[in-house]
């Protein structure tokens, strides 16, 4: 297959090297984007770039990043204007969860999480915007239906997913007649990787679940950020969740939340 544009497109996708992003990568590279991935595992993307460029035709760069400090977003822009790229695509998805009662966690992961997960897709919109509005660009920001709810035993992690469906709403109605548009995606649980390093594998939220995969969320989540839905959320039982918990009192759908994650024997 080939790349099925001739106008020159650039993403960007961080946390490129697995899961969700890797996805997205294929899905921007089928539609003839030239790419830039960004992640700290540059030998699987290195793979990763070497198949899609063969595959599709297209220009990928890669770039070793470590976005949960503090100036990694800022090196990463930096790093990109160096090599004299304009976006036309920024697809905020890199992150990560925890799971266990926030007593128990080390303060120093969660303040890395609330990093990666928040500041660095503020930092990266609002570096790159000035590229965007000249392209009439798209933002793709990975939320989830954690964004819909608080979340024990999980609790930061929810709370920095709601933080992107917020900031993601907000910014889609600032830039509505700029040509701009900005995606949240919410998925549910994914078979993406996200549970082993948030250690979920005992929780009911996932276990003993057949999960959808990677490239089941980034299809239709791609095809959200092309048409400019503010947000979309895959798949009907998940979509139908988030609805009810809009209408649902606050301490009753903690409770359920709850009951949901739970650790299980």
């Amino acid at each position: 297959m080939t790349a099925t544009s001739t106008i020159s497109k650039t993403a960007l996708i961080t946390g490129a090297s697995s899961g969700i992003g890797k996805a997205l990568a294929y899905q921007c590279a089928q539609d003839g984007y030239n790419l830039v991935l960004a992640a700290r595992s540059v030998d699987k993307m290195q793979t990763l770039a070497d198949t899609l460029k063969n595959q599709f035709a297209i220009n990928v760069t890669v770039i070793g990043s470590d976005l949960e400090t503090s100036d990694g977003a800022t090196r990463l822009h930096a790093d990109i204007k160096a090599h004299g790229i304009t976006l036309s695509a920024l697809i905020n998805n890199a992150g990560y969860g925890a799971f266990g009662e926030f007593k128990d966690s080390a303060l120093a992961f969660e303040l890395a999480m609330m990093q990666l997960n928040m500041n660095t897709i503020v930092v990266l919109t609002k570096l790159f915007m000035p590229d965007l509005l000249a392209t009439r660009g798209k933002i793709l920001n990975v939320a989830s239906t954690a964004a819909f709810q608080p979340g024990p035993y999980m609790a930061v992690y929810y709370a920095t997913k709601a933080f992107v469906l917020s900031f993601s709403e907000a910014i889609a109605s600032e830039l509505e007649d700029t040509g701009v548009t900005v995606t949240a995606l919410c998925p549910g649980p994914t078979a993406s990787g996200f549970q082993d390093k948030a250690d979920l594998g005992n929780s009911a939220l996932v276990k003993g679940k057949k999960l959808p995969s990677s490239e089941d969320v980034a299809a239709p989540g791609y095809r959200a950020m092309q048409r400019g839905q503010r947000v979309y959320i895959p798949g009907f039982v998940n979509w139908a969740m988030a609805q009810s918990m809009r209408i649902t009192p606050r301490n009753l759908a903690t409770k359920v939340v709850k009951h949901l994650t739970r650790a299980t024997a």
